[in-house]
Order: structure tokens, then C-alpha cells, then sequence
């Protein structure tokens, strides 16, 4: 855990009780116990994990600092062209960490929680610290400094924790430029219309840019498409990378094996389940306004 966000979990916690008292006056579904802990603990075991991990992204990003034609020193007025870039890997580590299924296996954890509050912010991976750096090291390869890009996922991390609540509705012309909260309910929607949206860390145009921005303008139904009622957090971690190992099982060949792996999650060559696209196509062809997967 880097010292940014250890400095900033006493603010975690305050915050998150500050929440769980002022969603009592609020029509919004607020805390349940067992999420509540849930998430916690894979707070945690993330926490323990990227502990392990870290030196395994320095050294990846030290590696990729070797082809670097520049040095960018960390300076003040570098910083915010590093949070910039560092915003733009992070849009596409967290869209690649959707659409394709081994990826979205570490990262599906996040969504799993039908509630959405502070401590679902905490519903952190316990995969992707070992699956994330290989999206960062183009800054490495640019010329910023391994520790700096370190600092600048910090960064990220502690401005995305706020998003997730309810408390807050719109926030007017920031709403074009920033990740905000209903931006970022969108995204934790299984509405079909919400599905693979709004990837943003802290600045929401990455997506507008991209084509994948939706705005909040239907009642968000929250959680997977295919909710795992469990409150276990060892099979909240790893559920989706035992459902790849039983359909690379009963796949008939290899293709299909590869595909089972590599394909957005939802397919199957039969189409008896359907990607987030294709569900989205069959609600365009249909006209219905609210479905979910």
C-alpha cells in the first residue's frame, strides 16, 4: 500500500460512516451488513496483495523505462500531464478489464455487490494487481519515472473512492469534464443500456472521445448480470475464474477453449448467453428500455 493511500484511509473510514449515517434519510439502498463486510475484507486481501505486487509493477514499468528516449523529471508541472496519461492507461486497463473475459475474471469482483456506497469502493480485486501493469508501462516507455507512475495510480485510486455513492446527484459543467458519481452509477449498472460504460478514472472525456459514455437517466439497477448471492469473499474473488476453467472444460475444440477465455464475457458459440453488444443490439432491434443480462 503506498504511503498516498494509507495517509488516506482514516478519510475512507470517516467518510464511509458519515455515509451509512445519511443514507438513513435518504431514498437510497445504503448498507447491508454482510456487503458491508464483504467488501471489506476484499479491501483487504487487495491491500495484501498489491503489498506483494508492487515490486512486481516497478519492475515491469523499470523495464520499460530502459527504452525510454527521455527522462521526465517529477516535478510539479509534470505532475498533472502524468495524472492526464496515467488517466488515459487507466481508461483502457479498466475497458479491456470488461470486455475481455480473462481480464473482466479479475476485475468482475468490483461489481458484484448489488448495493452502491463508499464501502464498494473498498470491493477491491485480488487479481488485478498481477494482471494491471502490463497498461502502465507505456508511460515507463515515454520517459515518466517508475515511482512517479505509482504515485499517480494513487492519485486515481483515492479520487475514484468518492464517486461511489448515491449522496450526490449531478454536478453540473462538471459533469463534462470529471468522473462523478452518477457517471460512475451508470457504470456500475446491469441495466443492458449501462453495460460496458463510462471507464473513466477521473476524467469522464476519455469516453466521450472513445464512444462509450452513457448518461444517468434511468433508475440504476446495480450488480452483475448474473448476481452470485454469495457473501464469501474468497468466492466474490474468484468465481468468475472457476466458471473459465468449466467452460474450457466442456469446450469442443480448441478454438472455442481460447474463445471461452478471450472473448467478452457472455459468450458462448451457441449463443445461449449473450455479450454486453449483443444484448444491447437485441434492445435497440426491441425498442424495450430495461433489461439486464
Amino acid at each position: 500500500m503506498s504511503i498516498l493511500i494509507a495517509f488516506a484511509v482514516p478519510g475512507f473510514i470517516a467518510l464511509l460512516l458519515l455515509e451509512s449515517v445519511l443514507t438513513s434519510y435518504r431514498n437510497v439502498r445504503g448498507y447491508e451488513l454482510r456487503d458491508t463486510f464483504a467488501s471489506l475484507a476484499m479491501g483487504v486481501g487487495n491491500v495484501v496483495v498489491a503489498g506483494i505486487t508492487k515490486a512486481w509493477a516497478f519492475l515491469v514499468y523499470s523495464a520499460a523505462a530502459m527504452l525510454a528516449v527521455v527522462e521526465i523529471e517529477f516535478t510539479w508541472w509534470t505532475l498533472p500531464i502524468l495524472i492526464l496519461a496515467e488517466d488515459c492507461c487507466y481508461y483502457w486497463f479498466h475497458r479491456i478489464h470488461h470486455e475481455v473475459r480473462f481480464f473482466w475474471a479479475a476485475h468482475v469482483n468490483h461489481h458484484s455487490s448489488t448495493h452502491y456506497n463508499l464501502s464498494t469502493a473498498l470491493r477491491q480485486s485480488w487479481t488485478t494487481p498481477v494482471t494491471g501493469p502490463i497498461f502502465w508501462a507505456p508511460l515507463a516507455v515515454i520517459g515518466f519515472d517508475p515511482a512517479a507512475i505509482l504515485v499517480a495510480q494513487s492519485i486515481s485510486l483515492i479520487y475514484q473512492f468518492w464517486i461511489h455513492t448515491e449522496l450526490i446527484d449531478r454536478m453540473g459543467p462538471l459533469e463534462a469534464i470529471l468522473n462523478t458519481p452518477s457517471h460512475h452509477r451508470v457504470h456500475h449498472g446491469r441495466n443492458v443500456r449501462y453495460l460496458d460504460r463510462n471507464y473513466a478514472g477521473i476524467f469522464i472525456f476519455w469516453d466521450r472521445l472513445f464512444g462509450t459514455f452513457e448518461p444517468e437517466c434511468e433508475r440504476v439497477d446495480y450488480g452483475l448480470t448474473k448476481n452470485i448471492h454469495t457473501f464469501n469473499p474468497v468466492e466474490i474473488a474468484f468465481h468468475e475464474w472457476k466458471a473459465i476453467w468449466r467452460d474450457v472444460r466442456r469446450a469442443t475444440s480448441l478454438r472455442e477453449a481460447i474463445a471461452f477465455v478471450f472473448e467478452p464475457p457472455g459468450w458462448s458459440p451457441d449463443h445461449s448467453t449473450l455479450t454486453a453488444r449483443e444484448m444491447q443490439a437485441e434492445l435497440l432491434q426491441s425498442g424495450v428500455g430495461d433489461q439486464a443480462r
